[in-house]
Protein backbone atom coordinates (compact mmCIF):
# COMPACT_ATOMS: atom_id res chain seq x y z
CA UNK A 1 0.00 0.00 0.00
CA UNK A 2 1.35 3.33 -1.27
CA UNK A 3 1.78 6.10 1.82
CA UNK A 4 0.86 9.32 0.40
CA UNK A 5 1.98 12.15 2.38
CA UNK A 6 0.20 15.37 3.75
CA UNK A 7 0.89 18.45 5.49
CA UNK A 8 -0.42 20.73 7.98
CA UNK A 9 -1.29 23.90 6.84
CA UNK A 10 -2.55 27.36 8.16
CA UNK A 11 -4.01 29.92 6.26
CA UNK A 12 -3.54 33.49 7.76
CA UNK A 13 -5.52 36.51 6.33
CA UNK A 14 -7.86 34.06 4.57
CA UNK A 15 -10.77 36.06 3.68
CA UNK A 16 -13.31 33.76 2.21
CA UNK A 17 -10.50 30.72 1.73
CA UNK A 18 -9.79 30.96 -2.15
CA UNK A 19 -5.67 29.86 -1.57
CA UNK A 20 -6.81 27.58 0.97
CA UNK A 21 -9.54 25.45 -1.27
CA UNK A 22 -6.89 25.57 -3.99
CA UNK A 23 -3.99 24.24 -1.24
CA UNK A 24 -7.33 21.85 -0.34
CA UNK A 25 -8.09 20.63 -3.40
CA UNK A 26 -5.03 18.85 -4.00
CA UNK A 27 -6.30 16.58 -1.46
CA UNK A 28 -2.76 16.48 0.53
CA UNK A 29 -3.45 19.59 2.23
CA UNK A 30 -4.85 19.56 5.80
CA UNK A 31 -5.93 23.38 6.52
CA UNK A 32 -5.95 22.81 10.47
CA UNK A 33 -6.19 26.58 11.37
CA UNK A 34 -6.93 29.83 10.09
CA UNK A 35 -7.42 33.42 10.42
CA UNK A 36 -9.79 36.62 9.13
CA UNK A 37 -10.43 39.40 10.70
CA UNK A 38 -13.78 40.40 8.43
CA UNK A 39 -16.82 38.89 9.80
CA UNK A 40 -18.81 38.16 6.52
CA UNK A 41 -15.79 36.48 5.24
CA UNK A 42 -14.95 34.48 8.27
CA UNK A 43 -18.84 33.31 8.19
CA UNK A 44 -18.24 32.38 5.10
CA UNK A 45 -14.69 30.68 5.61
CA UNK A 46 -16.45 28.74 8.93
CA UNK A 47 -19.26 26.93 6.21
CA UNK A 48 -16.69 26.01 3.90
CA UNK A 49 -13.88 24.48 5.70
CA UNK A 50 -13.61 23.05 8.87
CA UNK A 51 -10.54 23.64 10.92
CA UNK A 52 -9.73 23.16 14.52
CA UNK A 53 -8.46 26.74 15.19
CA UNK A 54 -10.49 29.96 13.34
CA UNK A 55 -8.86 33.04 14.68
CA UNK A 56 -10.69 36.39 14.12
CA UNK A 57 -7.32 38.29 14.87
CA UNK A 58 -3.60 37.68 13.39
CA UNK A 59 -1.96 39.33 16.19
CA UNK A 60 -3.80 37.58 19.02
CA UNK A 61 -2.61 34.04 18.35
CA UNK A 62 -0.71 32.63 20.54
CA UNK A 63 1.21 30.01 18.45
CA UNK A 64 3.11 27.98 20.99
CA UNK A 65 -0.91 26.83 21.79
CA UNK A 66 -1.36 26.48 18.13
CA UNK A 67 1.37 24.21 17.64
CA UNK A 68 0.26 21.82 20.88
CA UNK A 69 -3.27 21.66 19.51
CA UNK A 70 -2.93 21.00 16.15
CA UNK A 71 1.21 19.73 16.03
CA UNK A 72 3.68 20.75 13.69
CA UNK A 73 2.85 23.35 10.82
CA UNK A 74 4.30 22.55 8.07
CA UNK A 75 3.26 25.28 5.50
CA UNK A 76 2.07 29.01 6.63
CA UNK A 77 -0.24 30.75 3.58
CA UNK A 78 -1.75 33.82 2.87
CA UNK A 79 -2.20 37.20 1.82
CA UNK A 80 -1.61 40.05 4.14
CA UNK A 81 -2.94 42.99 3.32
CA UNK A 82 -0.04 46.05 2.42
CA UNK A 83 -0.58 49.55 1.35
CA UNK A 84 2.39 50.68 3.16
CA UNK A 85 3.51 54.35 3.30
CA UNK A 86 3.24 56.23 -0.26
CA UNK A 87 4.34 59.31 -1.65
CA UNK A 88 0.81 59.70 -3.20
CA UNK A 89 -0.81 59.77 0.04
CA UNK A 90 1.58 61.87 2.27
CA UNK A 91 -1.01 64.87 2.08
CA UNK A 92 -3.76 62.37 3.12
CA UNK A 93 -5.78 62.95 6.95
CA UNK A 94 -4.57 59.21 8.03
CA UNK A 95 -1.09 58.66 7.13
CA UNK A 96 -0.57 55.12 8.27
CA UNK A 97 -2.46 52.61 7.05
CA UNK A 98 -3.33 50.08 10.05
CA UNK A 99 -2.59 47.35 7.68
CA UNK A 100 0.96 47.82 7.47
CA UNK A 101 1.82 46.04 10.61
CA UNK A 102 -0.10 42.89 9.17
CA UNK A 103 2.87 41.90 7.01
CA UNK A 104 5.35 42.64 10.15
CA UNK A 105 2.66 39.69 12.20
CA UNK A 106 3.12 37.41 8.94
CA UNK A 107 6.84 37.60 9.01
CA UNK A 108 6.31 36.94 13.28
CA UNK A 109 4.36 33.74 12.45
CA UNK A 110 7.16 32.42 10.37
CA UNK A 111 9.41 33.34 12.59
CA UNK A 112 7.62 31.45 15.47
CA UNK A 113 6.30 28.62 13.77
CA UNK A 114 8.93 27.62 11.83
CA UNK A 115 7.46 25.73 8.70
CA UNK A 116 9.52 24.26 6.48
CA UNK A 117 7.76 26.33 3.23
CA UNK A 118 5.94 29.61 2.93
CA UNK A 119 4.17 31.31 0.45
CA UNK A 120 3.00 35.23 0.62
CA UNK A 121 0.58 36.07 -2.02
CA UNK A 122 -0.34 39.72 -2.70
CA UNK A 123 -0.68 42.25 -5.36
CA UNK A 124 2.30 43.51 -6.67
CA UNK A 125 2.53 45.91 -3.49
CA UNK A 126 4.85 44.27 -2.07
CA UNK A 127 7.13 44.65 -5.38
CA UNK A 128 6.72 47.92 -5.51
CA UNK A 129 8.99 50.65 -4.44
CA UNK A 130 6.34 53.35 -4.03
CA UNK A 131 5.00 51.57 -0.96
CA UNK A 132 7.23 51.53 1.69
CA UNK A 133 7.23 50.73 5.69
CA UNK A 134 7.99 53.96 7.67
CA UNK A 135 11.11 53.14 10.22
CA UNK A 136 9.19 53.36 13.47
CA UNK A 137 10.99 53.36 17.09
CA UNK A 138 11.14 49.66 17.25
CA UNK A 139 13.53 49.52 14.34
CA UNK A 140 15.80 52.18 15.97
CA UNK A 141 17.16 48.66 17.77
CA UNK A 142 16.87 46.50 15.38
CA UNK A 143 20.17 46.06 13.38
CA UNK A 144 18.82 44.12 10.81
CA UNK A 145 16.02 46.75 9.66
CA UNK A 146 18.65 49.45 10.34
CA UNK A 147 20.80 47.76 7.45
CA UNK A 148 18.46 48.25 4.72
CA UNK A 149 18.35 51.02 2.55
CA UNK A 150 16.30 54.28 4.00
CA UNK A 151 14.51 56.77 2.25
CA UNK A 152 14.16 60.30 3.75
CA UNK A 153 10.48 61.04 2.72
CA UNK A 154 8.47 63.86 4.24
CA UNK A 155 4.74 63.62 5.76
CA UNK A 156 2.30 66.59 5.23
CA UNK A 157 1.49 67.77 8.85
CA UNK A 158 -0.11 71.55 8.40
CA UNK A 159 -1.16 73.00 4.98
CA UNK A 160 0.78 76.70 3.98
CA UNK A 161 -2.57 77.98 4.12
CA UNK A 162 -3.47 77.46 7.72
CA UNK A 163 0.46 77.98 9.00
CA UNK A 164 0.51 80.97 11.59
CA UNK A 165 3.33 82.31 13.30
CA UNK A 166 5.40 80.31 15.29
CA UNK A 167 3.54 77.04 14.02
CA UNK A 168 6.87 75.12 13.10
CA UNK A 169 7.89 75.00 16.59
CA UNK A 170 4.72 74.25 18.15
CA UNK A 171 4.56 71.32 16.08
CA UNK A 172 7.72 70.38 17.25
CA UNK A 173 6.62 70.70 20.73
CA UNK A 174 3.35 69.28 20.27
CA UNK A 175 2.33 66.50 23.19
CA UNK A 176 -0.58 65.20 21.96
CA UNK A 177 -2.31 66.67 25.10
CA UNK A 178 -5.78 65.37 24.75
CA UNK A 179 -7.16 69.13 25.90
CA UNK A 180 -5.72 70.17 22.17
CA UNK A 181 -8.08 67.50 20.62
CA UNK A 182 -11.79 68.75 19.95
CA UNK A 183 -14.69 66.10 20.41
CA UNK A 184 -14.72 63.16 17.61
CA UNK A 185 -18.01 64.02 17.11
CA UNK A 186 -17.65 67.89 17.25
CA UNK A 187 -14.42 67.58 14.36
CA UNK A 188 -16.48 65.46 12.08
CA UNK A 189 -19.15 67.95 12.01
CA UNK A 190 -17.14 70.57 10.96
CA UNK A 191 -15.70 68.49 8.53
CA UNK A 192 -18.77 67.46 6.94
CA UNK A 193 -19.66 71.31 6.67
CA UNK A 194 -16.04 72.25 5.51
CA UNK A 195 -16.96 69.90 2.41
CA UNK A 196 -19.35 71.98 1.15
CA UNK A 197 -17.14 75.49 1.44
CA UNK A 198 -17.75 76.13 -2.21
CA UNK A 199 -21.64 76.17 -2.21
CA UNK A 200 -23.49 77.71 0.16
CA UNK A 201 -26.91 76.24 -0.52
CA UNK A 202 -25.53 72.96 0.72
CA UNK A 203 -23.40 74.07 3.65
CA UNK A 204 -26.82 75.77 4.80
CA UNK A 205 -28.47 72.37 4.23
CA UNK A 206 -25.85 70.18 6.27
CA UNK A 207 -25.67 73.24 8.72
CA UNK A 208 -29.30 73.01 9.76
CA UNK A 209 -29.22 68.72 10.13
CA UNK A 210 -26.27 69.60 12.59
CA UNK A 211 -27.84 72.57 14.55
CA UNK A 212 -29.29 70.92 17.47
CA UNK A 213 -26.00 69.38 18.52
CA UNK A 214 -23.91 72.09 17.05
CA UNK A 215 -25.18 74.94 18.85
CA UNK A 216 -24.14 73.65 22.29
CA UNK A 217 -20.77 72.70 20.94
CA UNK A 218 -19.72 76.02 19.94
CA UNK A 219 -20.50 77.95 22.45
CA UNK A 220 -18.12 75.70 24.99
CA UNK A 221 -15.52 75.24 22.53
CA UNK A 222 -13.50 78.89 23.07
CA UNK A 223 -13.61 77.69 26.88
CA UNK A 224 -10.94 75.71 26.81
CA UNK A 225 -7.89 76.05 29.88
CA UNK A 226 -5.18 77.88 29.47
CA UNK A 227 -2.13 76.04 31.12
CA UNK A 228 0.20 77.45 28.08
CA UNK A 229 1.37 79.32 25.37
CA UNK A 230 -0.17 76.59 23.14
CA UNK A 231 -3.41 75.83 24.67
CA UNK A 232 -3.64 79.60 24.87
CA UNK A 233 -2.80 80.11 21.05
CA UNK A 234 -5.38 77.45 20.46
CA UNK A 235 -8.07 78.84 22.71
CA UNK A 236 -7.88 82.29 20.86
CA UNK A 237 -8.04 80.47 17.93
CA UNK A 238 -11.33 78.55 18.29
CA UNK A 239 -13.03 80.87 20.01
CA UNK A 240 -12.70 82.85 16.95
CA UNK A 241 -13.95 80.60 14.45
CA UNK A 242 -17.04 79.75 17.02
CA UNK A 243 -18.11 83.24 16.75
CA UNK A 244 -18.02 83.69 13.49
CA UNK A 245 -19.72 80.64 12.89
CA UNK A 246 -22.58 81.39 15.48
CA UNK A 247 -22.33 85.24 13.69
CA UNK A 248 -23.20 83.61 10.40
CA UNK A 249 -25.73 81.42 11.87
CA UNK A 250 -27.44 84.08 13.39
CA UNK A 251 -27.44 86.38 10.37
CA UNK A 252 -26.14 84.46 7.22
CA UNK A 253 -23.17 86.68 6.17
CA UNK A 254 -20.15 86.71 5.91
CA UNK A 255 -20.10 83.35 4.65
CA UNK A 256 -16.16 83.48 3.19
CA UNK A 257 -14.44 85.09 6.05
CA UNK A 258 -15.80 82.05 8.48
CA UNK A 259 -14.91 79.62 5.70
CA UNK A 260 -11.71 81.25 5.87
CA UNK A 261 -11.76 80.51 9.91
CA UNK A 262 -12.83 77.18 9.71
CA UNK A 263 -10.43 76.11 7.39
CA UNK A 264 -7.66 77.43 9.54
CA UNK A 265 -8.72 75.51 12.69
CA UNK A 266 -9.72 72.55 11.29
CA UNK A 267 -6.65 72.06 9.75
CA UNK A 268 -4.81 72.43 12.62
CA UNK A 269 -7.27 69.79 14.20
CA UNK A 270 -6.09 67.56 10.68
CA UNK A 271 -2.17 68.43 12.15
CA UNK A 272 -2.64 67.34 15.70
CA UNK A 273 -4.54 64.16 14.70
CA UNK A 274 -1.46 63.38 12.52
CA UNK A 275 0.58 63.82 14.83
CA UNK A 276 -1.71 61.55 17.09
CA UNK A 277 -1.56 58.97 14.41
CA UNK A 278 2.43 58.85 14.17
CA UNK A 279 2.97 58.61 17.82
CA UNK A 280 0.18 56.14 18.30
CA UNK A 281 1.77 53.94 15.70
CA UNK A 282 5.50 54.78 17.25
CA UNK A 283 6.61 56.42 14.05
CA UNK A 284 9.85 58.28 14.18
CA UNK A 285 9.97 61.71 13.71
CA UNK A 286 13.65 63.13 13.07
CA UNK A 287 12.42 66.79 13.22
CA UNK A 288 9.89 68.80 11.54
CA UNK A 289 10.46 71.63 9.05
CA UNK A 290 9.21 73.88 6.30
CA UNK A 291 8.72 72.89 2.90
CA UNK A 292 7.35 75.73 0.23
CA UNK A 293 5.57 77.03 3.38
CA UNK A 294 3.88 73.84 4.87
CA UNK A 295 4.63 71.96 7.77
CA UNK A 296 6.46 68.45 7.48
CA UNK A 297 7.34 65.64 9.38
CA UNK A 298 10.82 64.31 7.92
CA UNK A 299 11.29 60.53 8.73
CA UNK A 300 12.51 57.42 6.73
CA UNK A 301 11.05 54.34 5.02
CA UNK A 302 12.20 51.46 3.64
CA UNK A 303 10.89 48.66 1.20
CA UNK A 304 8.61 45.73 2.16
CA UNK A 305 10.17 43.55 -0.23
CA UNK A 306 13.42 44.39 1.43
CA UNK A 307 12.46 43.98 5.02
CA UNK A 308 10.55 40.70 4.48
CA UNK A 309 13.80 39.38 2.96
CA UNK A 310 16.32 40.89 5.46
CA UNK A 311 14.14 39.18 8.07
CA UNK A 312 13.88 36.02 6.72
CA UNK A 313 16.81 35.71 4.35
CA UNK A 314 18.76 35.33 7.24
CA UNK A 315 19.65 33.01 10.36
CA UNK A 316 18.26 32.16 12.38
CA UNK A 317 15.27 32.28 10.27
CA UNK A 318 17.23 31.54 6.85
CA UNK A 319 14.33 30.76 3.76
CA UNK A 320 15.89 30.69 0.59
CA UNK A 321 13.33 33.11 -0.91
CA UNK A 322 11.98 33.14 -4.73
CA UNK A 323 9.33 35.66 -6.39
CA UNK A 324 7.25 35.27 -9.15
CA UNK A 325 4.29 36.82 -10.69
CA UNK A 326 1.92 34.21 -11.63
CA UNK A 327 -1.78 35.03 -14.38
CA UNK A 328 -4.43 33.43 -13.22
CA UNK A 329 -5.18 32.76 -17.23
CA UNK A 330 -2.65 30.54 -17.23
CA UNK A 331 -3.60 28.08 -14.96
CA UNK A 332 -7.23 27.89 -16.16
CA UNK A 333 -9.29 30.79 -15.23
CA UNK A 334 -10.91 32.69 -17.57
CA UNK A 335 -9.81 35.67 -16.26
CA UNK A 336 -6.45 37.70 -16.69
CA UNK A 337 -5.16 38.40 -13.18
CA UNK A 338 -1.80 38.87 -11.93
CA UNK A 339 -0.60 37.76 -8.47
CA UNK A 340 3.06 38.43 -6.87
CA UNK A 341 4.20 35.50 -5.05
CA UNK A 342 6.91 35.24 -2.52
CA UNK A 343 7.66 31.48 -1.63
CA UNK A 344 10.04 31.04 1.20
CA UNK A 345 12.33 27.22 1.61
CA UNK A 346 13.80 26.41 4.54
CA UNK A 347 17.53 26.39 4.66
CA UNK A 348 17.32 22.61 5.21
CA UNK A 349 15.53 21.72 1.48
CA UNK A 350 17.98 20.79 -0.55
CA UNK A 351 15.09 21.30 -3.99
CA UNK A 352 14.93 24.30 -5.74
CA UNK A 353 11.27 25.31 -5.95
CA UNK A 354 10.23 25.55 -9.67
CA UNK A 355 6.66 27.99 -10.02
CA UNK A 356 4.06 25.80 -11.74
CA UNK A 357 3.90 25.81 -15.39
CA UNK A 358 1.88 27.21 -17.20
CA UNK A 359 -0.98 24.75 -18.62
CA UNK A 360 -2.96 27.39 -21.04
CA UNK A 361 -1.24 29.63 -23.78
CA UNK A 362 -2.48 32.22 -26.19
CA UNK A 363 -5.11 31.20 -28.39
CA UNK A 364 -6.30 28.38 -25.77
CA UNK A 365 -7.42 30.28 -22.77
CA UNK A 366 -10.55 29.87 -21.15
CA UNK A 367 -13.89 32.56 -21.45
CA UNK A 368 -16.33 33.73 -20.22
CA UNK A 369 -18.93 31.70 -21.91
CA UNK A 370 -16.86 28.45 -20.74
CA UNK A 371 -17.62 30.18 -17.36
CA UNK A 372 -21.12 31.07 -16.99
CA UNK A 373 -22.63 30.02 -20.31
CA UNK A 374 -24.63 27.43 -18.61
CA UNK A 375 -26.23 29.65 -16.31
CA UNK A 376 -27.54 32.51 -19.19
CA UNK A 377 -31.42 30.53 -18.89
CA UNK A 378 -30.90 30.61 -15.04
CA UNK A 379 -32.88 33.58 -13.65
CA UNK A 380 -30.67 35.68 -10.93
CA UNK A 381 -32.61 36.40 -7.51
CA UNK A 382 -32.60 39.97 -6.30
CA UNK A 383 -32.72 38.72 -2.72
CA UNK A 384 -29.38 38.18 -1.09
CA UNK A 385 -31.87 35.31 1.21
CA UNK A 386 -33.23 33.42 -1.38
CA UNK A 387 -33.11 29.42 -1.68
CA UNK A 388 -30.41 27.68 -3.96
CA UNK A 389 -31.66 26.40 -7.25
CA UNK A 390 -31.54 23.02 -8.44
CA UNK A 391 -29.44 22.56 -11.46
CA UNK A 392 -30.65 19.66 -13.66
CA UNK A 393 -27.68 17.94 -15.38
CA UNK A 394 -26.30 18.89 -18.81
CA UNK A 395 -24.01 16.98 -20.75
CA UNK A 396 -23.40 20.19 -23.43
CA UNK A 397 -21.28 22.41 -21.63
CA UNK A 398 -17.67 23.19 -21.04
CA UNK A 399 -15.20 21.90 -19.42
CA UNK A 400 -14.16 24.20 -16.91
CA UNK A 401 -18.29 24.21 -16.26
CA UNK A 402 -17.93 20.46 -15.43
CA UNK A 403 -15.74 21.36 -13.10
CA UNK A 404 -17.65 24.10 -11.53
CA UNK A 405 -21.27 22.88 -12.27
CA UNK A 406 -22.89 21.51 -8.74
CA UNK A 407 -26.31 20.24 -8.07
CA UNK A 408 -27.62 23.06 -6.56
CA UNK A 409 -26.88 27.16 -7.12
CA UNK A 410 -26.12 29.04 -4.64
CA UNK A 411 -25.43 32.68 -4.22
CA UNK A 412 -27.25 33.76 -8.05
CA UNK A 413 -27.89 36.54 -6.90
CA UNK A 414 -27.74 40.08 -8.67
CA UNK A 415 -28.17 43.61 -7.78
CA UNK A 416 -31.83 45.40 -8.49
CA UNK A 417 -31.33 47.38 -11.60
CA UNK A 418 -32.98 51.02 -11.76
CA UNK A 419 -34.20 52.93 -14.97
CA UNK A 420 -30.73 54.86 -15.26
CA UNK A 421 -28.22 51.84 -15.18
CA UNK A 422 -30.87 49.39 -17.34
CA UNK A 423 -30.31 52.30 -20.25
CA UNK A 424 -27.13 52.15 -19.80
CA UNK A 425 -26.87 48.27 -20.09
CA UNK A 426 -28.60 48.61 -23.36
CA UNK A 427 -26.80 50.87 -24.81
CA UNK A 428 -23.77 48.89 -24.31
CA UNK A 429 -22.69 45.98 -26.60
CA UNK A 430 -19.61 43.36 -25.56
CA UNK A 431 -16.33 44.60 -24.51
CA UNK A 432 -17.75 48.14 -23.98
CA UNK A 433 -17.59 49.93 -20.70
CA UNK A 434 -19.08 53.43 -19.69
CA UNK A 435 -16.50 55.65 -21.74
CA UNK A 436 -18.63 54.40 -24.58
CA UNK A 437 -21.83 55.91 -23.66
CA UNK A 438 -23.16 58.40 -24.95
CA UNK A 439 -22.16 62.00 -22.69
CA UNK A 440 -26.53 61.89 -21.66
CA UNK A 441 -26.24 59.10 -20.26
CA UNK A 442 -23.39 60.30 -17.71
CA UNK A 443 -24.94 62.99 -16.21
CA UNK A 444 -24.72 61.68 -12.99
CA UNK A 445 -20.91 61.47 -12.59
CA UNK A 446 -19.12 64.49 -11.55
CA UNK A 447 -15.90 63.66 -13.24
CA UNK A 448 -16.46 61.25 -16.00
CA UNK A 449 -12.40 61.88 -17.28
CA UNK A 450 -11.80 59.57 -13.75
CA UNK A 451 -13.88 56.85 -13.83
CA UNK A 452 -12.07 53.73 -14.54
CA UNK A 453 -12.38 51.80 -18.32
CA UNK A 454 -14.02 48.58 -15.88
CA UNK A 455 -17.13 50.27 -15.03
CA UNK A 456 -19.87 49.12 -16.58
CA UNK A 457 -18.08 46.67 -18.47
CA UNK A 458 -20.72 44.35 -20.83
CA UNK A 459 -17.79 41.47 -20.44
CA UNK A 460 -17.30 39.72 -24.05
CA UNK A 461 -18.24 36.40 -23.89
CA UNK A 462 -15.54 34.47 -26.28
CA UNK A 463 -12.84 35.93 -24.38
CA UNK A 464 -11.32 35.76 -20.74
CA UNK A 465 -12.62 38.77 -18.93
CA UNK A 466 -10.06 41.29 -16.77
CA UNK A 467 -9.27 41.04 -13.21
CA UNK A 468 -12.57 40.41 -11.27
CA UNK A 469 -12.90 42.95 -8.26
CA UNK A 470 -16.54 43.75 -6.43
CA UNK A 471 -18.33 43.65 -9.82
CA UNK A 472 -21.18 45.12 -8.38
CA UNK A 473 -19.51 48.34 -7.23
CA UNK A 474 -18.04 48.26 -11.16
CA UNK A 475 -21.30 47.43 -12.74
CA UNK A 476 -20.19 44.73 -14.83
CA UNK A 477 -23.31 43.30 -17.16
CA UNK A 478 -23.69 39.75 -18.75
CA UNK A 479 -22.46 39.55 -22.12
CA UNK A 480 -25.59 39.44 -23.93
CA UNK A 481 -28.49 39.92 -21.09
CA UNK A 482 -29.44 43.44 -19.65
CA UNK A 483 -28.28 42.74 -16.04
CA UNK A 484 -25.06 42.88 -13.44
CA UNK A 485 -23.36 39.40 -13.71
CA UNK A 486 -24.17 37.95 -10.37
CA UNK A 487 -22.35 36.68 -7.19
CA UNK A 488 -22.21 33.16 -8.17
CA UNK A 489 -21.16 33.93 -11.88
CA UNK A 490 -18.70 36.58 -10.38
CA UNK A 491 -16.86 33.16 -8.12
CA UNK A 492 -17.10 31.15 -11.77
CA UNK A 493 -15.02 33.42 -13.39
CA UNK A 494 -12.80 33.17 -10.10
CA UNK A 495 -13.31 29.35 -9.94
CA UNK A 496 -15.11 28.56 -7.29
CA UNK A 497 -16.93 25.69 -7.46
CA UNK A 498 -21.03 25.90 -6.79
CA UNK A 499 -20.82 23.67 -4.33
CA UNK A 500 -18.92 26.86 -2.72
CA UNK A 501 -21.09 29.18 -1.15
CA UNK A 502 -21.02 32.36 0.32
CA UNK A 503 -22.42 34.13 3.54
CA UNK A 504 -22.69 37.80 4.54
CA UNK A 505 -24.89 40.62 2.60
CA UNK A 506 -24.53 41.16 -0.48
CA UNK A 507 -22.10 43.03 -1.38
CA UNK A 508 -20.00 41.72 1.11
CA UNK A 509 -19.87 38.50 -0.97
CA UNK A 510 -19.58 40.24 -4.10
CA UNK A 511 -16.38 41.47 -2.18
CA UNK A 512 -15.25 38.52 -1.12
CA UNK A 513 -15.52 36.91 -4.69
CA UNK A 514 -13.33 40.02 -5.91
CA UNK A 515 -10.72 39.75 -3.07
CA UNK A 516 -9.93 36.00 -3.28
CA UNK A 517 -7.35 34.27 -4.90
CA UNK A 518 -8.64 31.58 -7.95
CA UNK A 519 -8.61 28.25 -6.38
CA UNK A 520 -7.23 27.49 -9.77
CA UNK A 521 -3.94 29.22 -9.47
CA UNK A 522 -3.85 28.38 -5.35
CA UNK A 523 -4.11 24.82 -6.58
CA UNK A 524 -1.31 24.37 -9.07
CA UNK A 525 0.98 27.03 -6.59
CA UNK A 526 0.22 23.76 -4.22
CA UNK A 527 1.12 21.15 -6.48
CA UNK A 528 4.78 23.09 -7.43
CA UNK A 529 5.32 22.81 -3.54
CA UNK A 530 4.28 19.77 -3.68
CA UNK A 531 6.72 18.90 -5.85
CA UNK A 532 9.00 20.05 -3.27
CA UNK A 533 7.65 18.89 0.15
CA UNK A 534 7.80 15.55 -1.30
CA UNK A 535 12.07 15.44 -1.99
CA UNK A 536 12.70 16.36 1.43
CA UNK A 537 13.43 12.95 3.79
CA UNK A 538 10.52 11.94 6.16
CA UNK A 539 11.77 12.91 9.69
Amino acid sequence: MTFIKTYNIIDLFAGAGGLSLGFRQTGRMNIVAAAEINPNARKTYKRNFHVKQLYTDVCAIDYAELKASVGQIDMVIGGPPCQGFSNANRQHTNLINMNNRLVKEYVHAICTLRPTAFIMENVAALRSEAHRFLVDESDLSNERTMRLTLRDDSLDILPARAVFNGALEFMRTFDNNDSYFWVESFYKTIRALYRFRKNQDKFDASLQKHSSTLLPQLKQLGQREKTDAASELLQEKDAAFAERLLTYIAQQTDFSMMIQSMEEVLLLQHAFRKSRELAQNRIHIFDYCEEKGTIVALVKSYAVLDYIKIMLDAEPHKYTLYEHTLNALHYGAPQRRERFILVGLSHSCQAEYTPPTALYHEGFYRTVRDAIGDLQEISPSVDVDSDSIKLPPRSDVSVLAKNLRGMRLYNHVVTATGDTALTRFRALQEGQNFHDLDSSLKTTYTDTTRTQNTIYMRLRYDEPCGTVVNVRKSMWIHPTLDRAISIREAARLQTFPDSFIFEGTKDAQYQQVGNAVPPFLAKAIAHSLLDVLDQLPDE
